[in-house]
């Protein structure tokens, strides 16, 4: 099998560090690695599959020497700047940022929902939202067989979603709250300890946040149904990793309850824990670390003709960014 190149952009943040672990386990024929990062972490020494590697300055000729892979976890402006100049020389760019989801020539892929997709690129393809990316999971499958009509998102998300100011917020009310200590915010406008936020990315003029028109036209896009009503309200939780969401779904088919779950259960990526009365549901203490999709709380919703509802849990650091990614990368590989 061929050996592949590889490099990391963002290499020392919250979800390049995590890519750097889910690179280990998926032992991927690649021979070799760079990392990335801004100014301010190059020089950082970082230990790695057993080596020592200097972390590096982006620039813009950091891709000359040759790579076939480039994983993008450093924000929306570096990526608009350097994913086009790295596409541009043969390299494939797989970006975790907001830049390109909904370019119409940029894939945005799940690899369990829209695979196919992936042979689209024209050397960008877009990593989904963390919040989407879980969701379009389940609800691939059971658009399949029951035909989505509509969508209704709730989301409880975990501060590592907002990067390491946001896990210092909670930290230091925690800390204030046991111990008296002060703190200034570095994240959010208000104290996540004891809080929940219904205020994610920036305030749109629709009244929704940009966190949930991200999840609205992401699911639109990856599931190929551009006019699918979907609506959500997204809100911050003092929760250090994995998001949960509250999904309610109106199907155009009728189906039988028992067959659902077991679709679910034998679908990939997907973990179903479902016995309320054994209080057995998804924790967000339980996915973090883990890969896949865990779903439960599989229910009737009777107020609506052919209405379910289930909840959804996922390490967002993981599944949200960098094993999605990942999976993309490897995809390819094993694809040709």
């Amino acid at each position: 099998m061929k050996e592949y190149k590889l490099a990391l952009v963002g290499a020392t943040g919250v979800v390049g560090r995590e890519a750097r672990i889910v690179l280990e386990e998926m032992k991927l024929p690649i021979s070799k690695y760079a990392f990335f990062a801004s100014s301010k972490s190059a020089g950082t020494k970082i230990e790695f599959m057993g080596k020592e590697y200097e972390v590096q300055e982006l620039k813009e000729d950091s891709f000359d020497e040759g790579f076939d892979f480039a994983v993008f976890s450093a924000g929306g402006e570096t990526s608009k700047k350097f994913s086009p100049i790295t596409a541009s020389k043969g390299v494939i760019v797989v970006d975790n940022s907001s830049a390109f989801r909904m370019d119409k020539d940029v894939p945005l892929v799940v690899p369990e929902v829209n695979p196919d997709d992936i042979a689209k690129n024209h050397g960008i393809i877009a990593n989904p939202n963390c919040s989407t990316i879980q969701a379009v999971v389940p609800l691939k499958v059971l658009d399949d067989r029951y035909k989505i009509k509509r969508i209704i998102y709730s989301t409880y998300q975990a501060v590592s979603g907002a990067g390491k100011k946001g896990i210092e917020d909670l930290e230091n009310g925690i800390d204030e709250y046991s111990n008296g200590v002060k703190y200034e915010l570095h994240k959010f406008a208000h104290p996540i300890f004891n809080n929940c936020l219904p205020d994610i990315d920036i305030a749109m003029e629709s009244g929704y946040t940009k966190e949930e028109e991200k999840m609205i036209n992401e699911t639109r896009k990856i599931l190929g149904k551009p006019n699918l009503p979907v609506t959500a309200t997204c809100v911050r939780v003092p929760v250090f990793n994995s998001h949960s969401e509250s999904i309610n779904v109106e199907f155009e088919k009728e189906f039988d309850l028992d067959e659902l779950i077991e679709a679910l259960k034998n679908s990939e990526g997907i973990i179903v824990e479902n016995n309320l009365e054994k209080h057995e549901y998804p924790l967000a203490t339980n996915s973090t670390g883990h890969n896949e999709v865990y779903v439960g709380r599989i229910r009737r919703d009777f107020s609506v003709k052919n209405g379910l509802n289930f909840w959804c849990v996922a390490d967002n650091i993981r599944k949200g960014a960098a094993t999605n990614a990942l999976q993309i990368v490897k995809y390819m590989i094993e694809n040709n």
